[in-house]
This record gives structure tokens, sequence and C-alpha cells, in this order.
């Protein structure tokens, strides 16, 4: 049992790791991030929407009836509503506002999103150490377009690069403390995914419409919104791709 607490652990570590693909900005310069942060936003949009209608959804109507998944899913997005506001309040000031709040609310859906991936990897190793693996393999291929692009609004938000680093890998480690919770307590695990699937639903949602997808329709230079526009709908694709790995 020792021996399958510390595979989680690694395994979560290792998918908690991929928030770092942001360091590979840091050989780009300044004047050319700028030019690409956009298409970032673009591709988290896409991921966010394409992993709530593609994955969540459909995973959460395993559990529940249809009309209690989409009450969760209702009620994660009014709760998301309420956060960002609360975030908005506090970030402006005389008026002024800044974007940190779109930051703040995208840290906290991602970290709910994380905490279910440890909690799923857990519940995995728990029944077989190769259905464990795999699991992780496919976890870890779902993170990749989405910590990039979790990375890009970060720092389209205002913050440096190495504190955007460092806040997603925060919010992407909480994967290793829904794994080790989901070890401790096995017997609820399912019933806790049950429960955040629809909720981190809602709230992937309400950030990609409410908040990525209106900086999005910002771009007004036709060229530069197609390329973006493309880049929303690759998000979508690769989230959809996922299915036939899954």
């Amino acid at each position: 049992m020792v021996n399958t607490l510390l595979a989680i652990i690694i395994a979560t570590f290792i998918a908690s790791a991929i928030s770092l693909l942001g360091i590979l900005t840091l050989l780009i310069k300044d004047k050319l991030l700028d030019k690409i942060l956009l298409a970032l936003v673009s591709l988290s949009a896409g991921t966010l929407l394409g992993g709530a209608f593609l994955h969540l959804i459909p995973e959460s109507i395993e559990y529940f009836s249809s009309e209690i998944v989409f009450l969760y899913i209702l009620i994660g997005f009014i709760l998301f509503f309420l956060m960002e506001k609360i975030l908005h309040w506090h970030h402006c000031h005389h008026g002024k506002c800044d974007k940190h709040s779109i930051a703040h609310i995208n840290l906290v859906g991602d970290s709910v999103h994380n905490f279910i991936d440890g909690l799923i990897i857990a519940s995995s190793f728990i029944v077989d150490i190769r259905l464990g693996i795999i699991t992780t393999l496919v976890v870890i291929l779902h993170e990749v377009p989405q910590e990039l692009g979790d990375f890009g609004v970060l720092v389209y938000s205002g913050f440096t690069k190495t504190k955007a680093l460092f806040l997603n890998f925060i919010t992407a480690i909480t994967a290793v403390l829904g794994g080790i919770i989901g070890y401790f307590l096995s017997s609820y695990t399912e019933m806790a995914i049950a429960f955040f699937l629809p909720f981190a639903a809602g709230g992937f949602i309400y950030i990609a419409a409410s908040d990525l997808v209106p900086e999005i329709k910002k771009e007004m230079e036709l060229k530069k919104y197609i390329v973006n526009f493309i880049l929303f709908l690759i998000g979508i694709v690769l989230m959809y791709g996922l299915l036939f790995i899954e």
C-alpha cells in the first residue's frame, strides 16, 4: 500500500510539472511574447470549453441524472461568477480596474480541475498500477495545451513570466493534494469526483465565455482575429481528439 501511495505522489507530481511548460517562453523576447499572448488566450478558451462539454459533462452524466448534472453546472457557473465579482471589487481602485481578476478566477478553476485529476489518478492506481500509469499519461496529454494556455492567460493579465510560472505550478500541485486525499479516502473518492466534475464544468464555461472569449473579440485586425479563432477551434479539437485516447 505504501508503494501505491508513493506511485500516486510521483504520478501526480509529474502531471503537475507539465505546468512548467511556460518556461519555454523565457527564451522568447518580450515583444514576440506580447504578440502571441492573445493566441494563447484563444487556445485556453478552446481547451476550457472543449474540456467542459466533451469531458467533464459527459463523465458527470455517468454518475447523476442529466437534471442533477446541469443543476450542479449552473451552481458552479454562479459560484465562479460571484467569486470573480468579489475579486473584481478587490482589485478595482477609484474606478480603475486591472485584468488580475481574470487571472485569479482562472487559477481557481485550474486548481479545482487539477485536484480532480489527482483524485482520478489515485483511484486508478488503487485499482491497478498499470491502469494508474495509463491514466497519468492521459492526464498529461490533456494538460499540455491547457497549461500552456493558462500560462498565457496569466501573463496576458499582467503577471511577469516568472510569477505566472510560479502561480501556474502552485495550482497544478493541487493534483498531488488530490492524489493523497484520494488515496486515504479511497471509499469516498468516486463520490468526490462525481460532485466536482459538473462543478468544474460550470467554472470552465464561465471563465471561457465571460472572460476569455470577450478578450479575443477585442482584436480588430481581421487576420489576427482569424488566427485567434483558429487557435480557439484547435483547443476544442485537441480536447475532442483526447476522447479517442481515453
